[in-house]
């Protein structure tokens, strides 16, 4: 057998491996040559995706609110105002000041 003989047999393996994998996968080529996942028919697999997505969007939200308390609470602004909100507080807890009698 000579070398071109056997390229070419290790060519058209490898390809069928390939094939076979991309199959199991569920990947698939339409008409116009693009590849796309193919949809399971099975119901189940596509609750579990649609849980799975609500999952992340819930996951990608709870991280939105973390960023946010971490960033804000932290920032130089934040720290001023919340002296501020401090200073009034404590402004408010002193007792009213006494008028006089002398300006009748």
């Amino acid at each position: 057998m000579s070398s071109w003989a056997i390229v070419a047999l290790v060519a058209i393996v490898i390809w069928g491996i390939v094939e076979t994998v991309r199959a199991r996968a569920g990947i698939v080529v339409d008409e116009h040559g693009n590849e796309k996942i193919a949809p399971r028919e099975d119901g189940r697999s596509a609750a579990e995706l649609e849980a799975a997505r609500r999952e992340l969007n819930d996951l990608r939200e709870r991280v939105k609110v973390l960023e946010r308390i971490a960033t804000d609470g932290n920032s130089a602004d934040a720290r001023e105002q919340a002296r501020i909100a401090a200073e009034i507080e404590a402004l408010r807890d002193l007792p009213a000041p006494r008028k006089e009698q002398s300006e009748l």
